[in-house]
């Protein structure tokens, strides 16, 4: 199923259908100021099982990234000390991935590594859906393989991809075909681990 959200100005009616999609642990993809994105609630472990296989991840080797609408409910699902969080502050929304230690309150699935990817992307779609649902959504973006960059760019022909294995997919114009820069925060100075799209303010 294609769904067509306009980025300037999200319909509150489509945001509410696709979040309660999300609610019934639903998966979609949707887009990002990056790559578009594979998502479903956070939250919901059957979901971020569902995601996992799509994207044949495994939890127990490789940490999982959360979409947060903004950083103030940061300290429920990581722990981030002030420079860390200034820095965040700095840069967010915006096209980065902070890895920090993941909390407790977030599901097993994400303690086996105790990490967490924390991204607040500066597309609109994306954080007016997090705060629709009002849970953070998970979120790997996707990935060439070997389809060409117009399978992870043109919503239309993402569909057709995924059609089988999404429940919905969010047709927000033509995505971008740069992955976010990640920057690892586990440690007492942040180390940039992956150069994407932008450049991090100190």
């Amino acid at each position: 199923m294609l769904c067509k959200i306009y980025d300037k100005n999200p319909n509150p009616k489509e945001l509410e259908y696709v979040a309660d999609i999300l609610r019934g642990g639903g998966v979609i993809i949707y887009p990002t100021d990056t790559l578009y994105a594979i998502g479903c609630d956070a939250l919901n472990v059957r979901a971020v099982e569902r995601v996992c296989n799509i994207k044949n991840i495994d939890p127990n080797k490789k940490y999982l990234s959360i979409v947060c609408a903004d950083l103030s409910d940061l300290s429920n699902y990581a722990k981030v000390n002030n420079s860390v969080f200034k820095l965040m502050k700095r840069n967010l929304p915006g096209p980065f991935t902070f890895i920090l230690h993941a909390t407790t309150s977030l599901p097993k699935i994400y303690r086996n590594r105790k990490e967490v990817g924390i991204r607040v992307p500066d597309n609109t779609i994306a954080l007016e859906l997090v705060k629709t649902l009002g849970n953070p959504i998970l979120s790997t973006s996707l990935t060439d393989d070997k389809g060409g960059i117009e399978y992870l760019t043109d919503p239309e022909l993402i569909e057709e991809r995924y059609a089988n294995k999404v429940d919905m997919v969010i047709d927000g114009g033509y995505g971008n075909i740069n992955a976010s820069t990640i920057v690892n925060c586990l440690n007492d100075e942040p180390e940039i681990i992956r150069q994407g799209m932008g450049e991090l303010q100190y």
